[in-house]
């Protein structure tokens, strides 16, 4: 397993180290012990903290921290990170980094995309931690892509430079949602009319789910039946409704057609990754041949498709790990 070391004295060792995985609905917190391991993991609900400085502090006060006992931070984030300012796409957290460090009087503060750390943590993650999706050979050397429908839908890529991993930095889940049949373009036609811009998230995703079932029962002449993606899942699971059914079923083409599009774009040879919550939420309703057959339906392109390795990251912490090894790295500013 990897063993962060630290950057500098100034942000002390690993045991004084926070790291963070924070997303539209939840956010993780872990301290790292003295070898670089995940300790003292707790989960909040985001909406039940007023920032991400006050989060840590409940944190701290739940597991007993010290004021002062921390160092070093590296707070992975459902957003896009661009300079002082930080906005949660899905939640209501903004806050300003250089202010969270000073009031939390930290030597170092790291802030990244969560899918920036979640690609960090792919090369170290063991075998028993995945699921297979597609069996293939993976290409030594060759990059690797990362696509995870949660709150949100988050997007990423690992490139090798040398002998470290860099992570994509990228807002992947906010691109055009593109139909290829006659069913699909009716789906999105009622998403436009319901959103002006239809991209990725509004159909992959917790409530993307939700916004394909209510758009079948549109196209069925229903009116919206507010439920939350479990029960949508769950009733196509069952086999009692046709209309969750048919959104688990697009849900599923889609991210393939999706996951397809990222691996050419990066030529993601080296293996294609799945995460996120809401796979764990549909279970069997996720139809991995439906995804399969999207993912490789690329005309010239599909043999090329079907030779990459498809897995899903099952590992529960793999954030903040990777989190850990963004603020190890000596390369990364904070």
């Amino acid at each position: 397993m990897w063993i962060p070391q630290p950057r500098s004295n100034a942000a002390g060792g690993p045991e004084s180290w926070l790291v963070a995985d924070v997303g539209g609905t939840r956010a993780r917190f872990a301290r790292l012990d003295a070898r670089g391991a995940l300790a003292q993991v707790r989960h909040l609900r985001t909406a039940d903290c007023a920032g991400l400085a006050e989060a840590i502090e409940s944190y701290c006060a739940l597991e007993r921290v010290a004021p002062g006992e921390l160092r070093a931070a590296a707070i992975a984030v459902a957003a896009p990170v661009l300079g002082d300012e930080v906005e949660l796409t899905n939640a209501g957290w903004r806050f300003s980094r250089r202010a969270v460090k000073a009031r939390l009087g930290l030597a170092r503060l790291v802030v990244l995309n969560d899918f920036e750390a979640l690609a960090l943590a792919l090369p170290g993650i063991a075998a028993d931690t995945v699921e297979v999706v597609q069996r293939g050979v993976a290409a030594r050397g060759a990059p690797l892509a990362l696509i995870g429908p949660g709150t949100g839908l988050g997007v990423s890529g690992l490139f090798a430079a040398g002998d470290r991993w860099v992570a994509l930095r990228c807002e992947g889940g906010h691109r055009d949602l593109a139909a290829t049949n006659e069913r699909e373009w009716q789906i999105v036609e009622r998403l436009a009319a319901r959103f002006g811009h239809v991209s990725l998230e509004r159909a992959l995703s917790g409530p993307g789910l939700v916004n394909l079932h209510d758009a079948v029962r549109e196209l069925a002449g229903l009116a919206p039946e507010p439920s939350p993606p479990e029960e949508v899942s769950a009733r196509a699971l069952a086999g009692t409704c046709p209309h969750s059914a048919e959104a688990c079923q697009l849900f599923s083409s889609w991210l393939g057609a999706a996951a397809g599009d990222l691996a050419l774009t990066l030529g993601a040879r080296g293996g294609v990754y799945l995460a996120g919550e809401m796979l764990s939420a549909l279970g069997e309703a996720f139809d991995r041949r439906r995804f399969r057959a999207r993912f490789a339906d690329k005309g010239r392109f599909r043999a090329y498709l079907r030779a990459i390795p498809i897995r899903r990251a099952l590992h529960p912490a793999a954030a903040l790990l990777g989190a850990a090894a963004a603020l190890a790295d000596p390369a990364r500013k904070g």
